[in-house]
């Protein structure tokens, strides 16, 4: 059952990848978009990559999530040594049992209510149907949706698709949790629930939190800012996060 799992220590390496190497043809041609990247991440840690449109920021988050198979380099995550080595059903089923996945267009199913949204997730993962349902509406309650359990996605706000998205990342309690641009379709009151719930599942779950965007509104939040441009890291920093940053409107 979900409470059980363990998480690593704060400050520990969730995530470690070394010389990747992404290229995708274009007419006759290849273009490199990832240039040999070392990369890493820890628990407990909001890890923020940062960079221009098509700098290479979404596939390098989709190499490191076994989402998109690099042409060169190694993802070692959690216990596995190399996550490219394995079969494309057990990198399914790591990512299931340990990777949380928020992506800007909030990607839910119209016809199910935010609870349902929730609970589908959790019974994949071999919960009972009554477990499931317990767990999906603490969670949905925790990202302040008690009110909105039974509505559909078209009757819900901007904001409140991108809080069922992230409760339906967080219920599982992953030890890894990856958001692609989860700020870019909402306002500043909006995009501010959404980083704190994000820093949250790194303070209290311990997670490794790894956020891909281009707000720079978010840096703020951030113990770690890593900016990438034309598939090259150009800078890596620590900071100490505010976590009373606001984010103004854009």
């Amino acid at each position: 059952m979900n409470a059980t799992k363990t998480h690593g220590k704060h400050g520990d390496f969730a995530i470690e990848a070394k010389g990747l190497v992404k290229r995708f043809k274009s007419g006759k041609a290849f273009i490199e978009v990832l240039k040999n990247v070392d990369f890493d991440a820890r628990h407990g840690d909001l890890t923020m990559v940062m960079g221009p449109s098509g700098s290479g920021k979404s596939t390098l988050i989709a190499a490191l999530s076994g989402l998109l198979r690099p042409e060169e380099g190694k993802v070692s995550a959690l216990d596995v040594d190399n996550l490219w080595k394995m079969s494309s059903g057990k990198i399914d089923k790591f990512r299931l049992d340990h990777c949380g996945f928020i992506f800007q267009g909030f990607n839910l199913f119209p016809a199910l209510s935010a609870l349902q949204q929730v609970e589908i997730v959790l019974k994949f993962q071999g919960l009972s149907k009554s477990d499931a349902r317990k767990q999906a509406m603490i969670t949905l309650k925790e990202v302040g949706l008690g009110h909105r359990l039974h509505q559909r996605p078209s009757i819900l706000s901007g904001g409140e698709k991108q809080r069922v998205a992230i409760a339906r990342a967080l219920a599982k309690n992953p030890q890894i949790l990856f958001a692609d641009e989860p700020t870019s379709a909402l306002d500043g009151e909006n995009g501010q629930i959404v980083i704190q719930l994000l820093r949250r599942a790194a303070t209290q779950h311990g997670a490794a939190v790894i956020c891909v965007t281009h707000d720079p509104r978010l840096e703020a939040w951030a113990d770690r800012v890593i900016k990438i441009e034309d598939g090259i890291i150009i800078s890596d920093e620590r900071r100490v996060p505010d976590p009373n940053a606001a984010l103004a409107h854009h």
